[in-house]
Order: C-alpha cells, then sequence, then structure tokens
C-alpha cells in the first residue's frame, strides 16, 4: 500500500495532541480514550529521553554486524568478567509470579485475551510483538482490550456461535510484550520523527493501567512485562531507565516493574548476567525464545558459509549449541535468584486426526519434562489445549514448590564455553527443507498482510520468529549454493532452482487453500516479498520492518503543530 499524502481538512476530528505530537493514525472515539493528551505527553517525555540512546544502541547492534560480517564471533566480553563472577543477585520475585510454571501467548486481541487469561495457565503474556501484525487497528485495539481486560470489565460476543465470553473469577496473571528496540510506530510522529514503537506500546499500556494492575495483579507490584529482542545490556540498561522514569511519572516505589528479558539472539546469550544486572531492581527472569534465537544464529554468521544449518525442523533442542544456551540461561537465573523459563510448544490439537494428535502431543510431554527436569521454572504454550500436559509435566517434577530457584542451581553449566554456544549444529539439508521454508514463509506473509501475526499452519502455532528462520535460511542457502544432501541427489541451490521452488509451492498454497482464499488473499503479493527477501545481495535484518510500509495507513490530519 502506498503511504496517503496527509491534507488539511479542517471538519475530520482528530485526536487531542500535545505539543510536537501527531497522531497519523485513523481517528476513532474508543481509540481516543487511548490516545489522550495526558497519555501522548508520556510517550513523547519518554521518546525525547531515551531516542539518543536507542539510536546509539541501534548503531552499537550495526557495528557488531559488520565485525560478525568480515569473520569475528560473538563471545563474553572481558570488561564485564566482574559482572559474571560477582556475587550479585536480582531483587525478590514478587509473591503474584512466585509460580509461572505455565505461561500462554498470543496476540492482544479481545477473544484470545480472555480465553488465554481463562485458560489455566499461570501467566498470560499479551503480545504487541511477533504474535502481532502491528497495523494501527489491531495495536489500538489491543489497547483498550488490555485496559478493559486489567479492569474486570472485558467481554466478547461471538455472534456466529452466540456465545458471550467474560473473565472467571480467577485468571492467569498479566504479562505484556511490546514491540522490540528496531521497530518503529510510523502512525505516532514526534518531533516530525517515527516515535520508537516499544516506547508506545510500554507508555500507553503503562500509563492507563498502572494503578488497577497493582491493586487486581500484582498485590502492590507491576505492571509485568516480556521484553523481546535485546543483543546487549546497554539496552537492558534503556529498558531500567525508562521503568524508572514511568515509576517516578505515576508515584509508584522503585521497583515495582517487573520483566522477564528474551534471550532470543545469539550475542544475548553471552550478555546474560549483564542483562540481569543492568534490570536488577526490574527482573524476574530470563526466557528461551528458542525460534528466534535459531533465527538470529543464522543471521548472526549470515556471512560464515562453514556455520550452515542443516534443514530448520533437524534444528532442536537436542543440538549441542541449543542444550548449552538452556543450561547456562537456567544456571544463570538461579544464581541470581530469578526463574528461568523455557520455550514455547507451538503445537496445536489436530482434531481431525487423533493418532497424529497423540504423537504431536507426546512431543510437547517430552519438551515439557525435559525443561523441568533440566531446572527451568515454567514453560511457554500456545494454545489453550496444552496447558494440562505443560502442567502435568512441571507439577509432576515440581510437586507444590512454585518454582526451582532454590533447589536446582546447575553448577555443572558453569562448565560452558563460547565453543559449546557456538558448536554448527548437525544434520541434513533437503529440498522437502527449502520447500517448506518457502511454503511456510509466503503463507504466513501472506496472513500478516492482512493482519493476522499467529498464524496456524500445518498443525503448529506460528508467528513472526518461524518467517524469519525460513526467510534467512533460505538467503543463506541461495547465497551459498548450498547442497542438498539428504536427497542423495546432490543438487545445489540456485536462484533458478529456488524460483522453480517458488512456483510449485504456491500451486500448492492454491489447492490447500482454496481458490477463492487465495484470491481473495495476498498471497501473490506475499510471494513477491519473500521472493525478493531471500534473493536480495544483502540480508535484511528484520523481514517485518523490511514489509512494515505495507501495513502503514497514514489518514488526513489537522495542521500540524510541529
Amino acid at each position: 500500500m502506498e503511504l496517503e499524502t496527509s491534507v488539511y481538512r479542517p471538519n475530520v476530528a482528530v485526536y487531542d495532541s500535545p505539543d510536537g505530537v501527531e497522531v497519523r493514525g485513523r481517528y476513532d472515539q474508543i481509540f481516543a480514550k487511548i490516545l489522550t493528551r495526558e497519555a501522548l505527553n508520556f510517550v513523547a517525555e519518554l521518546q525525547r529521553e531515551f531516542r539518543g540512546h536507542v539510536r546509539y544502541a541501534m548503531e552499537c547492534r550495526r557495528e557488531a554486524r559488520r565485525r560478525y560480517n568480515s569473520g569475528a564471533v560473538p563471545g563474553f566480553d572481558p570488561s564485564t568478567k566482574f559482572i559474571r563472577d560477582g556475587d550479585w543477585i536480582c531483587a525478590s520475585v514478587p509473591p503474584a509470579v512466585a509460580d509461572r510454571r505455565v505461561e500462554i501467548t498470543g496476540p492482544v486481541e479481545r477473544k484470545m485475551i480472555i480465553n488465554a487469561l481463562n485458560s489455566g495457565a499461570k501467566v498470560f503474556m499479551a503480545d504487541f510483538e511477533d504474535a502481532l501484525s502491528p497495523s494501527w487497528e489491531n495495536l489500538m485495539r489491543g489497547h483498550v482490550n488490555l485496559k478493559d481486560a486489567v479492569d474486570g470489565s472485558i467481554t466478547f460476543h461471538d455472534k456466529s456461535r452466540n456465545r458471550v465470553y467474560k473473565l472467571n473469577d480467577q485468571t492467569a496473571k498479566l504479562f505484556v510484550r511490546p514491540r522490540g528496540w528496531h521497530l518503529p510506530e510510523a502512525h505516532i510522529l514526534i518531533d516530525g520523527e517515527p516515535a520508537t514503537g516499544c516506547l508506545v506500546d510500554f507508555g500507553l499500556y503503562f500509563f492507563h493501567n498502572y494503578a488497577k494492575f497493582r491493586q487486581t495483579q500484582g498485590s502492590g507490584f507491576g505492571p509485568f512485562f516480556y521484553l523481546p529482542k535485546m543483543e546487549h545490556s546497554r539496552e537492558a540498561k534503556i529498558w531500567n531507565s525508562v521503568f524508572e522514569r514511568a515509576e517516578k511519572m505515576a508515584g509508584i516505589e522503585r521497583g515495582s516493574i517487573r520483566a522477564t528479558v528474551l534471550i532470543e539472539t545469539l550475542p544475548a546469550v553471552f550478555q546474560m548476567n549483564e542483562i540481569l544486572y543492568e534490570l536488577r531492581d526490574h527482573t524476574v527472569g530470563l526466557n528461551c525464545g528458542r525460534w528466534d534465537y535459531i533465527f538470529s544464529y543464522v543471521k548472526t554468521f549470515q556471512a560464515h558459509p562453514d556455520r550452515l544449518l542443516p534443514d530448520r525442523v533437524l534444528v532442536g533442542m537436542g543440538q549441542h549449541f541449543m542444550r548449552s544456551y538452556s543450561d547456562l540461561l537456567i544456571r544463570t537465573c538461579h544464581k541470581r535468584g530469578v526463574h528461568a523459563m523455557g520455550g514455547m510448544a507451538a503445537q496445536i490439537p489436530i482434531r481431525d486426526d487423533p493418532k497424529a494428535n497423540e504423537m504431536a502431543l507426546d512431543l510437547v510431554r517430552k519438551d515439557k519434562l525435559r525443561e523441568v527436569r533440566a531446572g527451568h521454572d515454567g514453560t511457554w504454550a500456545a494454545h489453550p489445549g496444552l496447558i494440562p500436559i505443560c502442567m502435568e509435566a512441571f507439577t509432576g517434577h515440581m510437586g507444590k514448590s512454585p518454582n526451582q530457584i532454590k533447589s536446582v542451581k546447575r553448577e555443572d553449566a558453569a562448565a560452558i564455553t563460547e565453543e559449546d554456544l557456538l558448536q554448527i549444529p548437525r544434520g541434513v539439508r533437503t529440498l522437502e527443507g527449502l520447500r517448506l521454508n518457502t511454503r511456510v514463509g509466503i503463507q504466513y506473509l501472506a496472513a500478516w498482510l492482512t493482519g493476522s501475526g499467529s498464524v496456524p499452519l500445518y498443525n503448529l502455532m506460528e508467528d513472526a520468529a518461524t518467517a524469519e528462520i525460513s526467510r534467512v535460511q533460505n538467503w543463506q542457502w541461495i547465497r551459498y549454493g548450498v547442497e542438498l544432501d539428504g536427497d542423495g541427489l546432490g543438487v545445489r541451490v540456485t536462484k533458478e532452482l529456488f524460483g522453480r521452488v517458488v512456483e510449485e509451492e504456491m500451486e500448492r498454497i492454491e489447492k490447500e487453500v482454496g481458490k477463492d482464499k487465495f484470491k481473495k488473499g495476498m498471497y501473490k503479493e506475499a510471494c513477491k516479498m519473500f521472493t525478493k527477501q531471500c534473493t536480495a545481495p544483502e540480508l535484511d535484518d528484520f523481514l517485518t520492518l523490511a514489509v512494515y510500509n505495507h501495513i502503514v495507513a497514514h489518514y488526513p490530519i489537522n495542521n500540524s503543530r510541529l
């Protein structure tokens, strides 16, 4: 979609914005309750105070990427050894979230929020990031939904089922995941520049909900957050400063806000102690964001043809580098007195095939038993149907203990080295692996462009992380003319081979989804974008950033006060 040029239309309703703030998204009276002058002013204050720090952190990321592309590899920073070796601990975990044995995640959609809070999980992570397509409508409705959820008034009338959804008396604790530092919010301009997406997400949610949340959910603590995509402790330091600034604005105790950091980039695994140290008054732990971690491994080593991954279905927690990452995370968190959260079970129930369903559930069961036995304090599920299995695995091992912070120290993981964390994964590469990457990547992107960021594909709930793995792996295989050694054919991946695969997979997608849906959907547009990304001379950092402008919709606005 082309960005519309703004024009002056005096009769069009506009948001009551403070000086220097311009809201370019569609006006809606319901959204105006979120985008109040006071809330926008708080977001603008955060933007002005921290934008220089954010710019510097993003430049540091680019500099690190240049080093890796010149042959360097990530490692532990000698200058912060004193932090890794120190005896410090983080602030105590608030009693309200001591037990997080099963967490469910999903986008900030109204029905999803109700079902997730009612699911029986201990925590619901409401997502503005990888499970959400960040259109203006999705973002603003998400804030309306969360405000209603926190004050307990949220309901949803499903007209097709003639059913009204509302909250149970007992609900999961709410965590919110804002976007990463790298993503802009193009519908809100501050001093003529797009706002930082995560500061919009955090600022609006915090401003409207901190008081009620602390009363109803946090027992005097909160709100609670998940923080994505960080690569270095300097980024955690910015978040810590944002939290302190918010606490000061609200007049609440320092250390009220708490966050779990996703360790989902390869550079961050070498910074876990440092990240916790910067957030030591505001953290409740780290989480193994394993799908994004695999994406980051490929991206970090994009210029290292000796570090190519096998088919992505073979890159599981059994791989040495993945197991080392998980074990070191557990040791680090428990040494510092906070939660070590496990990874996502992305399976969804297969209702029309009981045998396949049981096999899928058995994989989930084994994965969760591995996690709890390793020492994780909790785990993630993408679907309410998986919660009983996850709960059974963790409760069967932990009993009534809320977590394993004090009981499982994993001192053995102290021996994990840089080499362990970087070990090249073993396995073959196949034409079917290339096909699956292509099929999943195109279908996910087509859904994202039409407003869905959490997409069921082939019995898995996929978010942006899967599309990212698909994209970067295809790019790397094409770039280096990789031999598909698992087929016995010895075929090498070329642009021509990839072009034929794309054509054949588009035909398959059309058959699978049906001609009508294929015609009405954005599959052809998604195919062009995905193909361009996979064959580009330079690898884009993020798929969602590269295609973001296609979902930006600027509306006519009143005269700017910039």
